[in-house]
């Protein structure tokens, strides 16, 4: 009786633990063993150009998956052997996952209809697809190409958007996934399991881009040829509305195929343009003098006499190797002198020069909306020397991306203001049509008046007689066209060496500007055409302008 007793009392102890403490705990292992809970995607949002063309959209495809369980031992090799050849997976891989001690397991994904429609004529019960969605990019021009690649991004395999907007906004296009505690059979019934349930997916939001589809074809092959013809290394190319800062271009080269990145090279994915930092040049000239300008330390008119110059043991020259003599601000910026920025800069004064660099973004993100931006911030000025001035005077030790460049020179064109580059102009609401527009930030850096000025200085850059810019002249269009040149020494390990990075940046109409646009060419070689941003960057700059006064209808 005491052993009955005891086996019943042992007995009893053990219902308690089963069935009151480790209930919750048990319940969910078994719930775990005999439901299996599928994510559902809704559809992600389309990428849209500012006209409303579709340029980033979905496509259904399938993943194979199996159910182990419905599988009998002696007829896995049967059917591995008979799937293996329709979804390219092989046999051993398949016979595998049929051995494992679940209910679901994927075989392939992203497969075809055509694949789904093979497997359905099996009739295999335990084999099943289950749709779902693929990105799908436009071609570019350029061979080999997707449309627009380095500004859209693209999805990978588990539908996560990588670079440009489809990472930047990959929540919004997205949507929010929901889940169902079930499978599906051959003809696409759900196979209920003990316990399911089912939460529904929502679909993302559509972003409509400020992209113009025509100045980004144009863009692409311009490009493509200047950096062909430069043999560079790599180029970029944007253009911004002037007033709104919507970026109505953004093309690299070389790029890659958004629809087979897993074939491109990585290097290709990164957008130079927002994420590789680089001296500028003689485009930072231009915020010199701005500088100058606003602070009243010289007009066009103020005559200087200009000389090669040491400056804390460096020997600072001008591009041809000499000194210049007497010449007015406006000829220091025809022809892109060091030693007349240096000059601005001192009139201006260290402090009023360093805060004036602040105030154009030099040193800041621009906040635009792609995926990867760095800045490299201005070094404090109490750690700058005589030099340090000096150089970044004329873009030299002072490091930007290229979209903070075209920022801070738009920011003259815009009468003065600021505008922040964006790339999205509104996220729609597929269900109702309703669109949030995108809204900048912006700031003033300079007068008007003073902003005027400049930009009728920078007319000169192209118009005057031995100025820089003149390659950038469009017939027709005389006295329109405000520019910049920039020839860039890249410094190896703190020593400038015989690289360059060539650069040209404009905008027309000088009195009120639609665009803004900015070429940049990285490591050209020597070819038989001089390494200048005249001679290589601002060519490809004037053979996309002449198409955009054709298709905006920018009159002279």
């Amino acid at each position: 009786m005491l052993a009955f007793a005891a086996m019943a009392l042992a007995v009893l102890g053990r219902l308690v633990q089963v069935q009151v403490l480790e209930a919750p705990a048990l319940a969910a292992q078994a719930a775990a063993q005999h439901t299996t809970s599928i994510t559902l995607h809704g559809n992600r949002g389309e990428i849209l150009d500012r006209d409303g063309r579709v340029l980033a959209s979905n496509r259904t495809v399938y993943d194979v998956f199996c159910d182990p369980a419905l599988v009998d031992a002696s007829q896995r090799d049967s059917v591995a052997k008979q799937v293996a050849p329709i979804i390219n997976v092989s046999a051993a891989a398949i016979e595998r996952a049929l051995q494992q001690p679940n209910q679901f397991d994927y075989l392939s994904k992203g497969v075809s209809q055509t694949v789904d429609n093979r497997l359905a004529a099996l009739g295999i019960p335990g084999i099943g697809t289950i749709p779902t969605q693929q990105r799908v990019y436009e071609p570019s021009p350029v061979p080999g190409v997707s449309f627009g690649a380095n500004m859209l991004g693209f999805v990978d395999a588990d539908g996560q958007g990588q670079y440009g907007v489809e990472q930047y906004y990959d929540s919004i296009l997205a949507g929010t996934a929901g889940h169902e505690s079930s499978l599906v059979d051959l003809d696409g019934n759900p196979i209920v399991l003990g316990g399911g349930s089912m939460a529904p997916a929502h679909d993302g939001d559509n972003i409509q881009l400020g992209l113009d589809s025509q100045a980004q074809y144009w863009a692409e092959i311009a490009l493509a040829q200047g950096v062909e013809t430069s043999q560079a290394q790599s180029g970029t190319l944007m253009i911004m509305d002037t007033k709104t800062g919507s970026l109505r271009a953004w093309a690299q080269y070389p790029s890659y195929n958004a629809n087979a990145y897993g074939s491109g090279d990585i290097a290709d994915f990164r957008d130079l343009a927002v994420s590789q930092p680089y001296e500028p040049g003689s485009i930072m000239k231009s915020v010199t003098f701005a500088g100058g300008l606003k602070n009243h330390a010289i007009t066009p008119q103020t005559v200087i006499d200009e000389r090669q110059q040491v400056i804390d043991g460096a020997l600072i020259h001008d591009w041809d190797l000499r000194s210049h003599g007497y010449v007015t601000m406006q000829r220091v910026l025809d022809l892109s002198l060091n030693n007349g920025a240096i000059a601005v800069q001192q009139m201006e004064g260290q402090n009023a020069f360093y805060a004036n660099m602040l105030s154009f973004g030099i040193g800041a993100p621009t906040g635009v909306d792609l995926a990867g931006e760095v800045n490299n911030p201005l070094p404090k000025q109490s750690s700058w020397s005589e030099l340090n001035y000096a150089t970044a005077a004329f873009g030299q030790g002072v490091v930007v991306t290229p979209v903070e460049m075209l920022a801070a020179i738009n920011a003259i064109a815009n009468g003065g203001v600021w505008v922040q580059p964006h790339a999205v102009d509104a996220v729609i609401d597929p269900a109702t049509g309703k669109a949030t527009p995108f809204v900048p930030r912006t700031r003033r850096v300079m007068p008007a008046s003073d902003a005027s000025t400049l930009a009728h200085m920078m007319v000169g850059v192209v118009e005057d007689p031995g100025a820089e810019g003149f390659m950038a002249k469009i017939p027709g269009y005389g006295g329109q066209i405000a520019g910049k040149t920039g020839t860039a020494s890249v410094a190896v390990n703190g020593v400038y060496g015989g690289d360059v990075i060539v650069s040209f940046v404009g905008f027309m109409p000088a009195d009120h500007p639609q665009f803004t646009m900015m070429v940049v060419l990285r490591y050209p070689q020597e070819h038989g055409i001089p390494r200048f941003g005249s001679m290589l960057a601002a060519p490809v700059w004037k053979q996309v302008a002449q198409l955009l006064i054709d298709e905006w209808r920018i009159m002279p």
